[in-house]
C-alpha cells in the first residue's frame, strides 16, 4: 500500500476528526458526524497498522482516536475524584474482602514465629547452633538495637518502606503459585520467632519486645495482608465458581492489586514510626501506644469504610469499561 497515496485520499477525513475531537461545544449533527469519522478512521488505522505499525501516522490517529473516544463516551473524572474513590471505596472494599483471611495468616505466622522462639529459648544446643556467646551476646547488646539507629531516621525509613512495599507487591502478585505466600509468611516467622527466642534465651524479652512492638504491629499486619491477597488470587484460580478460570483470576487479580497499591501507604506510615519513634527516646509505653493506634487506624478504616463500600457492591475491581468488559459498538 502506498501509504503518501493513502494520507492524500483520506487526509481531510482525519483532519475534520480531529478539529471536532477537540472543539469545545458539538451540536447534534457534528456528534453523529464524530462517530462516523471515529469508526472510518479506526478502519484506517488498523489498515496502517499492517503495513507500518510504527509510523508517526500511525501514532498521530491513534492519538486523535483516542481524543474522539473520550469526547463521545463521556470524560473520565478527574484525578482527585479518583483519588477519592479510591481510599473511600476500592480500597477499604478491598480489605474488607480479606479480613478473615489476613486474621488467619497473622494466626499462622504468630504459630510458627511462637514455636520457633520458644525452641530457640529453651534448647542451649539450638542457641549454640547459631553462634558463640560472645556472637549472641553482640546481638543482644548490639546489633539488634543499633540496626534501628545506625543511618538517618529519614533514610532509614525510606529504605525500610521501599523493602517492605516491594515484598507486600510480590506477595500479591506471586500468590497464585500457590507457594510464594507460604514460604513468606514462613521465612518472616522464622527469622523474628529465632530473635525472640535469642532474647528470652538471655532474659532480655522487655528488650525485644520494645522494638519490635512499635512498627511492627502495623508491619506485620501489612504482610498478612498482602499473603491474604496473594491467597485470594491462588483460590480462585483453584476454585473458580461459575466463571472460568480466566475470568476469575484476572477478576480477583484487579481487585487485589488494589491492595497492593494501597499497602504502599500503610508501609509508609509503618516505615516512618519505625524510622522515628522505635529509636526515639520516648517512653517503651508511648512507642507501644503509637503503634497500637496505627493499628486500630487501619482495622478502624476497614471495618467502618470498608463494611460500607462492600455492602454497597464495591469489590476494588475496575468498572466495566476499564476492565474491558464493555466495547464500543463499530
Amino acid at each position: 500500500m502506498d501509504i503518501d497515496a493513502f494520507s492524500a485520499v483520506n487526509g481531510d477525513k482525519w483532519a475534520r476528526l480531529h478539529v471536532l475531537a477537540y472543539k469545545r461545544r458539538l451540536d447534534g449533527s457534528e456528534a453523529d458526524e464524530l462517530l462516523r469519522l471515529y469508526q472510518t478512521t479506526s478502519a484506517h488505522l488498523s489498515l496502517l497498522r499492517s503495513v507500518a505499525p510504527e509510523s508517526g501516522l500511525s501514532a498521530s490517529l491513534s492519538a486523535t482516536l483516542a481524543q474522539a473516544r473520550t469526547r463521545f463516551t463521556g470524560a473520565r473524572s478527574n484525578f482527585m475524584d479518583d483519588l477519592a474513590r479510591f481510599f473511600v471505596i476500592a480500597l477499604p472494599a478491598a480489605l474488607y474482602r480479606i479480613r478473615w483471611l489476613t486474621v488467619w495468616c497473622g494466626l499462622a505466622f504468630c504459630l510458627v514465629a511462637g514455636a520457633y522462639a520458644l525452641w530457640i529459648a529453651a534448647s542451649p544446643d539450638a542457641l549454640r547452633a547459631l553462634g558463640s556467646d560472645a556472637t549472641v551476646k553482640q546481638y543482644v547488646e548490639r546489633d539488634f538495637v543499633d540496626y534501628y539507629s545506625e543511618n538517618p531516621a529519614a533514610s532509614f525509613a525510606g529504605a525500610v518502606w521501599t523493602n517492605n512495599a516491594w515484598i507486600a507487591a510480590q506477595a500479591v502478585a506471586l500468590g497464585i503459585t500457590g507457594f510464594w505466600v507460604p514460604m513468606i509468611l514462613f521465612s518472616n516467622a522464622q527469622g523474628l520467632g529465632i530473635a525472640a527466642g535469642v532474647f528470652a534465651a538471655v532474659g532480655k524479652s522487655d528488650v525485644f519486645f520494645s522494638y519490635i512492638l512499635p512498627h511492627g504491629l502495623m508491619e506485620l499486619t501489612a504482610v498478612f495482608i498482602a499473603c491474604a491477597a496473594g491467597l485470594k488470587i491462588f483460590w480462585a484460580m483453584v476454585s473458580p465458581g461459575p466463571r472460568t478460570r480466566g475470568q476469575a483470576v484476572a477478576a480477583e487479580g484487579r481487585s487485589l492489586i488494589t491492595v497492593a497499591l494501597g499497602l504502599v501507604v500503610v508501609l509508609f506510615v509503618s516505615g516512618l514510626v519505625e524510622g522515628f519513634v522505635t529509636p526515639s527516646s520516648l517512653p517503651v509505653w508511648a512507642k507501644i501506644t503509637i503503634g497500637a493506634a496505627v493499628l486500630a487506624a487501619y482495622w478502624t478504616y476497614v471495618l467502618v469504610w470498608g463494611r460500607r463500600a462492600y455492602r454497597s457492591g464495591a469489590s476494588g475491581d475496575l468498572d466495566s469499561a476499564d476492565a474491558g468488559y464493555t466495547a464500543l459498538a463499530s
